[in-house]
C-alpha cells in the first residue's frame, strides 16, 4: 500500500484570504483563486502550475505501479473485440453500421443499399481524430434523400460542437456552423435544410435554428428562442412518422413542446401545451394523432393522445400507475412501443392502437437491463432491442411481434474468454435508516466468501432521476477475478423504483441519497460483503458529490475512493448563474441566491465547504480542464482543501486531463487505460494481490 511517505512531497496550494456573505452567513473560500477569471480560456500560470504539479504527483505514484497498470490495461483490452462492429440497421433504402479496425481508437461509419451493393464510407472518425488529443462525434444524421451527412464534432471536450454538412458522393464539406448544442440535428423532409440548436456565451442551448444548405449563414432562421427562463434548454427532434419537427424547451422538471411540419420548417410554430411548473411531457406522432407521455396527473406518468389540430386537448390512453413507471414512448405505424419499469426492472411493451391489447416482450433472467435500440423506420417488421445483465454480455435482439419471438443478432464477444457460469449475481433489498428498502445489485465470482474477508467495490450515482442499471461490464471482471464483489446501490435520487424515487432524493430530500449509500454499504457488510475499511467506492459528477459527502460523514467505512469529475463546490456553483448549467440545476438542488433555506441546506452538505480536520480515506480525484459540466476548479479546490485539512497519512491524488472534458479521454484504448489506473489505485490501497 502506497503512502505519501513513499512519494515526493505532495503539492500544497496557497491559501489566499477570501470570503463572501449570503443570507447573513459568512463563508470562507481560501482556494477561490483556482478559478481562472478568463475561463473558459485557462491561461493563469499559477493555476496551471498547481494543476501540473498535482499531475506530476499522480505520475510519481504511477511510476512504481506501471507494471500493474499495464497488466490491467492488457486485461481490459483483451476483452474488447478489436475489429468490433454493430448490427446493421435498416433505414429506408439503406443499411447502416459502424465498425472498428484492429488497433484503432475510433470507428468508421458505413452504409450499403438494403437491396445489395458495396459498402460506402459515411464518416471516418479515425481520419477526423488524427493529430487531436480529444475527439468526439456527438451526432451523425443522413439526409432523407441519402445525399448529405450532418455531423456534430467536439475536438477539445468543451462540448461546443461544430455542425458540418458533407456531400456523401464527393466527400466535400459544404457547411460548417459553430457553437451548436448537443443533440441530433433534424433534416427537413425535402433534404434542403436542417434544424439544430445553438448555444449562447454561457453554453446554454437557447434557440432552435433552420439553415438551408447552400444559403449564406447570415440567412439562418431562428425558429424559436427561449426568453422566459434562462434555466431552460432548447432541443429538437423528429416524429417517428417523420411528418413533424418538435422543438422542446424545459429544465429538469418542466417542459413545453411546439411543432412544425417537417416539409415546411419556417411555418409558424404551434404550441402543444403551455408550460406548467413541475409538469413534464414528450410527444410523438402516428396515425394522425399525437401520443403524449406526461406526469400531469400521476407521478409515474400516463399516456394521452391528441389531434394535431387541437394539440392541447389530451385524451387519456393509459392511466398512471403506482407500480408501473412509464419511462418512454415511440409511436410506430402498427404499435405503440412503451419502455416501463416495474418494481425496478425494465419491461418493454407493445400496444395495439385499435384494440388496446398490450403484450410484454419476455426475458428469462430475474434481473436485467433492456431497452428499445435503434429503430429509425416508421413501420418496421422487427424491433431492435438491447439487453444485458450483471452476468450476461450485451446482446442485440430483433423482436418479431407477429410470432412474439426474440431473434439473437449479436452477443458481445470477449476474445480473452468469459464463462458466465463462474459468476453469480444477487439483488438485495437493504434497509435505510428511515426504514425504506433500497435495492442493491451485486455480482461476484462463485466461491466468494461472505464472511467479510474479501473486498467490496460499491458504485452509485443518485441524481437527476438517472438510474444505474444492473448491466454487464468487461472491465469489472478484473476486480471480480481478484476476489471483489461489485455492487450498485440504487439509491434515491435516481428513478430506479419510479419517479417518486427520484423526487425523494432531490431538493429538501437530497440527504436521503447520501444516507442511502452509507446504509447500503453497512447492509452489504451485514450480509458478509466486505468490511469497514475494505470497501472501495466510486462515483462521478453528481455521484462525485456523493463521494465527497460520505467521506466527510463516514470516513472510516471506505478503504479507497474514486471521485470522477466530482460536483463538490456545490454552494459556489449554485450561486453563480453565469456558469453553463447553474440556472437549469436549481430545480434539482434549490436556488441559494433567492432562498435562504436552500442556501443553508446546500452549505450543510457541500463537500468542499464541509472538509474538516479529520482522517480521510485514500482518494483519487479526476478532473477535465475543458469540462463545462463540472468545472475543473471544483475538484482542484476540493483536493487543495483536503490536503490542507486532513490529519491522516493516506494517499490523496488529483489527476486533471488538460485536453479533455467531462468524460475523460476519448479514444477507446485511452479510456481503458484510465480505468486501469483507477483499478490499480484500488488494488494498491486495499492491499489486494495483483
Amino acid at each position: 500500500m502506497t503512502k505519501p511517505a513513499d512519494l515526493p512531497p505532495p503539492p500544497q496550494a496557497l491559501q489566499r484570504p477570501h470570503s463572501y456573505e449570503r443570507h447573513g452567513i459568512t463563508v470562507d473560500d481560501p482556494f477561490a483563486w483556482l478559478r481562472d477569471p478568463g475561463y473558459p480560456n485557462v491561461a493563469d500560470e499559477v493555476v496551471l502550475g498547481y494543476l501540473k504539479s498535482e499531475n506530476a504527483y499522480f505520475e510519481a505514484w504511477k511510476a512504481p505501479h506501471g507494471g500493474l497498470i499495464e497488466t490491467l490495461f492488457q486485461e481490459l483490452k483483451g476483452r474488447q473485440k478489436e475489429d468490433d462492429s454493430s448490427v446493421p440497421v435498416k433505414d429506408g433504402e439503406w443499411l447502416t453500421w459502424w465498425a472498428f479496425e484492429v488497433g484503432a481508437q475510433y470507428r468508421r461509419w458505413w452504409r450499403k443499399p438494403a437491396a445489395g451493393g458495396d459498402p460506402q464510407l459515411v464518416f471516418d472518425e479515425i481520419a477526423e481524430a488524427e493529430g487531436k488529443e480529444y475527439f468526439r462525434l456527438g451526432a451523425l444524421s443522413v439526409s432523407p434523400d441519402g445525399k448529405l451527412a450532418a455531423t456534430l464534432v467536439d475536438d477539445d471536450g468543451s462540448e461546443r460542437f461544430k455542425l458540418r454538412i458533407r456531400d456523401l458522393a464527393t466527400g466535400a464539406e459544404l457547411e460548417t456552423i459553430s457553437e451548436v448544442g448537443i443533440g441530433q440535428p433534424v433534416w427537413t423532409s425535402d433534404s434542403a435544410g436542417i434544424v439544430f440548436t445553438e448555444v449562447n456565451e454561457n453554453w446554454r442551448s437557447y434557440r432552435a435554428r433552420y439553415h438551408r444548405v447552400g444559403a449564406p449563414l447570415d440567412q439562418t432562421v431562428t425558429l424559436y428562442e427561449e426568453t422566459q427562463d434562462k434555466g431552460f434548454s432548447v432541443g429538437v427532434s423528429r416524429s417517428q412518422d417523420r411528418r413533424f419537427i418538435f422543438i422542446g424547451t424545459g429544465d429538469n422538471t418542466t417542459s413545453e413542446v411546439r411543432f412544425v411540419p417537417a416539409e415546411r420548417p419556417t411555418d409558424p410554430l404551434t404550441l402543444i401545451s403551455a408550460r406548467k411548473t413541475g409538469r413534464e411531457y414528450s410527444v410523438d406522432a402516428a396515425r394522425d394523432r399525437f401520443w403524449i407521455l406526461t406526469n400531469d396527473t400521476h407521478v409515474n406518468f400516463r399516456v394521452a393522445s391528441a389531434d394535431p389540430a387541437r394539440p392541447d386537448a389530451w385524451e387519456e390512453v393509459i392511466p398512471g400507475s403506482d407500480r408501473t413507471y412509464l419511462r418512454g414512448l415511440t409511436s410506430f405505424r402498427d404499435q405503440l412501443a412503451l419502455t416501463t419499469r416495474v418494481d425496478g426492472l425494465d419491461q418493454l411493451l407493445l400496444r395495439d392502437y385499435a384494440s388496446g391489447d398490450t403484450h410484454r416482450i419476455p426475458f428469462a433472467e430475474a434481473s436485467y437491463t433492456a431497452g428499445f435500440g435503434s429503430n429509425p423506420e416508421f413501420a418496421p417488421d422487427l424491433y431492435r432491442i438491447g439487453y444485458t445483465s450483471m452476468v450476461t454480455p450485451a446482446t442485440v435482439y430483433d423482436y418479431d411481434p407477429r410470432h412474439r419471438e426474440l431473434i439473437v443478432r449479436k452477443v458481445q464477444e470477449i476474445p480473452s474468454g468469459y464463462d458466465a457460469d463462474q459468476y453469480a449475481t444477487e439483488r438485495l433489498m437493504l434497509s435505510a435508516r428511515d426504514g425504506t428498502l433500497v435495492p442493491a445489485s451485486v455480482v461476484y465470482k462463485k466461491g466468494y466468501r461472505k464472511d467479510g474477508s474479501q473486498p467490496l467495490f460499491l458504485y452509485a450515482y443518485g441524481a437527476y432521476g438517472h438510474a444505474i442499471p444492473p448491466s454487464f461490464s468487461t472491465a469489472r471482471l478484473s476486480l471480480l477475478d481478484r476476489g471483489f464483489a461489485y455492487a450498485i446501490a440504487h439509491i434515491r435520487g435516481g428513478d430506479d423504483l419510479g419517479y417518486q424515487w427520484f423526487l425523494d432524493g432531490k431538493l429538501t430530500k437530497r440527504t436521503n441519497t447520501f444516507t442511502d449509500f452509507v446504509d447500503v454499504a453497512k447492509g452489504l457488510v451485514a450480509e458478509g460483503f466486505g468490511k469497514p475499511g475494505k470497501i472501495a467506492i466510486q462515483g462521478g459528477s453528481a455521484g462525485g458529490e456523493l463521494m465527497g459527502v460520505v467521506i466527510n460523514t463516514d470516513p472510516d467505512l471506505w478503504g479507497a475512493v474514486i471521485a470522477d469529475v466530482p460536483f463538490v463546490d456545490v454552494v459556489n456553483t449554485m450561486l453563480d448563474d453565469t456558469l453553463p448549467l447553474t440556472p437549469g440545476e436549481w430545480p434539482e438542488w434549490g436556488n441559494p441566491i433567492t432562498d435562504p433555506d436552500a442556501f443553508k441546506l446546500l452549505l450543510s452538505y457541500s463537500p468542499y465547504d464541509n472538509v474538516s480536520r479529520q482522517d480521510y480515506p485514500p482518494l483519487l480525484i479526476t478532473a477535465g480542464l475543458n469540462d463545462p459540466r463540472v468545472t475543473y476548479w471544483e475538484p482542484a479546490k476540493w483536493a487543495a482543501k483536503l490536503r490542507a485539512s486532513k490529519t491522516d497519512q493516506n494517499l490523496l491524488m488529483l489527476k486533471t486531463n488538460m485536453g479533455a472534458g467531462h468524460g475523460g479521454k476519448s479514444g477507446r484504448w485511452d479510456s481503458l487505460r484510465e480505468v486501469a489506473e483507477e483499478y490499480a489505485f484500488v488494488l494498491d490501497q486495499l492491499g489486494v494481490q495483483a
